[in-house]
């Protein structure tokens, strides 16, 4: 089964301080430490499980800086065949539908029995990448993916739904799933492996080599422009409370007073 894994190469911000930059329309990025998308390491580790079970291939896609090797050579030592990735100084700008598109040129005239991709990146909260990629191919998705299993040339998949419950689905193939966080647990990568994929080629492309042109991403080719980013303003404050157990007591009965509580 040959596969492919469309990934990006995230900014880890969950203890970071962030600050929006000079423009007004993004975050600082220097100084901020990257990596690959969560949902997408589970969709990685999917697609290896799939081929120690059925044997084939997996590619590994990303549209990014060079940085971005970092993230292609993490997959490529858990076990991805071969590494792609597009970079462009005219993608900037470019929305959930232009990144599709680009991925859409990449793949197109590839050889696929499955796509997977993460259901959502942690940058910008897109899950829009991989719908918009499948509509552009003409093959059926799936979103929210807990669960895959494979029977007549078919795939059998448990979606996700709200309140705990899942949804199951018969699935032609080619098709193209988003994976959803805690459908497998992804392997610990070891030295040796790391080793072995700093060796292997990463192939380059640009828009050119696509056949598309500054206007058909970018702000140009995009449907969702950012006009503006702030950071919410604070609603809640921690305050500590020292002293005796008596003066914090009386301190919290004040406060709960103030606030009409008691």
């Amino acid at each position: 089964m040959d596969i492919i894994v469309c990934v990006k190469h995230v900014p880890e911000t969950a203890e970071a301080e962030i600050r929006i930059d000079a423009s007004g329309r993004d975050i600082e990025k220097q100084g901020l430490v990257f990596d690959i998308n969560e949902w997408d390491e589970y969709a990685i580790e999917e697609a290896v499980r799939i081929k120690e079970k059925f044997g084939g291939t997996i590619t590994v896609i990303t549209v990014g800086p060079e940085d971005a090797d970092s993230t292609l050579r993490k997959c490529l030592a858990r076990g991805a065949d071969r590494a792609i990735r597009v970079t462009d100084p005219k993608i900037s700008g470019s929305d959930a539908y232009a990144i599709a598109k680009i991925l859409y040129n990449v793949i197109k005239g590839m050889r696929f029995d499955l796509i997977l991709t993460g259901v959502q990146a942690s940058d910008d909260e897109s899950a829009l990448v991989g719908p918009v990629l499948a509509e552009m191919l003409g093959i059926p998705h799936a979103t929210m993916i807990k669960r895959i299993e494979f029977r007549d040339g078919k795939a059998i998949v448990n979606r996700e739904l709200e309140g705990g419950f899942e949804e199951v689905l018969e699935v032609d193939l080619p098709a193209l799933f988003t994976i959803q966080t805690g459908i497998n647990e992804p392997r610990y990568v070891s030295i040796m492996a790391i080793r072995r994929a700093m060796q292997k080629e990463i192939k380059v492309l640009s828009l050119m080599d696509l056949g598309l042109s500054e206007e058909d991403v970018s702000e140009t080719g995009s449907w969702i422009r950012v006009k503006e980013m702030f950071t919410p303003p604070a609603e809640k404050k921690v305050e500590f409370i020292s002293g005796s157990p008596n003066e914090v007591a009386s301190r919290i009965v004040e406060i709960l007073r103030r606030r009409g509580l008691i």
